[in-house]
């Protein structure tokens, strides 16, 4: 009889592939990472995990491949562990239904993926959006700020982890960024289109979902502006009852309006003078710390029940605890050489905390992008209660420090 193998379909080098390849081997699946480069992911040789090098953007290839595993392999589903590129989630679809199994709408997945499109479909079902315009050229961008109102939030109509996205406070702020976009520094994979949107100010908020059921909502803090980089996410967001309700049932019709509701899916909200309103709406797990914080607060692994659903498995979203699970995000204050980085170990030995992962070796240039690259390391804790779990927190990231030493001024 064929070993049942799960496809995993490429992700970021620090999302949750190795979750993702944990769990489909806990639940008794082998899983397959087909990558345009495997080598990015150190953790499949720890993890002796199988990987085929293919162009994951090419449709063609991934099928072909595919079928080839098929002579081999049961192949019980296929899904992507991206943390924060839904494209993947795109082509997955295209795989799942080439493939008769279980997985996303593509066409949903895609309409999702372009901001423009996402807001045109927010915008007619009536849901709470911020005001906002699309741009294809500077001339574009100045007058959709005009009309709007500075601040206004600029940012690539098609892009995730934050790549792009900067708070503009005036018109100086709103030329250089446009400059930035469009003068070669950022990659665009089609013609350039941007959003200018209102900046919608208020407390942030997250939803994450599986099908139509909201497993639990989540609080976020910022860095600095003008960009926007998580510094600290806390699983449940303390609310009132008649808060919680209002932020799912906006979530649920997000779902409707935008043909979603097969699989993961995270939302993101500002809580204004208008209640919650709708930032942006992801098809897919949220990045980073999220998963290990939803199962830390209510006991639900949202990547194994994820992968049941992908394999047609009975999946179960009862919570089995209600803690408060909290993450700090650690970023470099400066470009430079990384001389040392330590601590994590003693930041570990606190108790109550749950993980501490850093993502850098001494001797590693750092260079900031203002978006999720810059991430160095993470802390989670979690207690039941939420100034518990804060101060363990607290406690443990006291413990790790580094030293960046500023590259050379060359110009002399």
């Amino acid at each position: 009889m064929a070993r049942r193998a799960l496809i995993l379909l490429e992700g970021l080098p620090r999302g949750n592939g190795l979750l993702y390849v944990q769990a489909a081997q806990r639940l008794g699946l082998h899983p397959i990472t087909m990558s345009t480069d495997p080598a990015q992911y150190d953790y499949l040789a720890a993890e002796r995990s199988e990987a085929i090098r293919v162009n994951t953007e090419n449709l063609d290839a991934l099928i072909h491949e595919c079928s080839r595993m098929r002579a081999t392999y049961d192949i019980a589903g296929i899904t992507g562990f991206s943390g924060a590129d839904e494209s993947v989630y795109a082509t997955v679809g295209k795989l799942c239904r080439h493939f008769d199994l279980p997985g996303p709408s593509p066409t949903s997945i895609e309409r999702c993926c372009d901001k423009f499109t996402q807001r045109q479909l927010l915008a007619e079902a009536g849901i709470p959006i911020p005001a906002y315009r699309l741009a294809a050229n500077a001339g574009d961008v100045e007058s959709a700020a005009a009309d709007i109102g500075l601040p206004v939030i600029l940012k690539p109509a098609v892009g995730s982890g934050s790549s792009g996205v900067r708070l503009c406070r005036d018109v100086d702020e709103l030329a250089e960024h446009t400059t930035y976009l469009l003068g070669g520094k950022h990659i665009w994979r089609s013609s350039p289109r941007m959003l200018v949107e209102e900046f919608a100010q208020g407390p942030f908020y997250s939803a994450d979902i599986m099908g139509n059921e909201v497993i639990g909502i989540c609080t976020a803090d910022f860095g600095p502006p003008p960009h926007f980089l998580y510094r600290e996410c806390t699983h449940p967001a303390p609310l009132t009852d008649d808060e919680h309700r209002r932020i799912a049932d906006v979530s649920l019709s997000c779902l409707q309006a935008l043909g979603l509701g097969w699989g993961p899916t995270n939302i993101e909200f500002r809580w204004t003078p208008r209640g919650p309103v709708v930032i942006e709406v992801n098809p897919r797990l949220a990045g980073g710390t999220g998963p290990r914080l939803v199962q830390l607060a209510y006991g639900v692994d949202p990547i194994t029940e994820h992968i049941k659903l992908v394999i047609g498995d009975e999946w179960n979203l009862r919570k089995r605890h209600s803690h408060t699970a909290t993450a700090r995000i650690l970023y470099p204050e400066r470009d430079g050489i990384l001389d040392w980085i330590d601590g994590d170990s003693r930041a570990a030995a606190v108790s109550g905390v749950a993980e501490v992962k850093l993502f850098v070796e001494p001797k590693t240039p750092i260079v900031r992008k203002a978006d999720y690259r810059d991430r160095i390391g993470h802390v989670i804790a979690a207690s039941p209660s939420l100034a518990q779990s804060e101060a363990i927190l607290q406690r443990a990231v006291d413990f790790i420090s580094w030293s960046i030493t500023p590259f050379p001024n060359l110009r002399g």
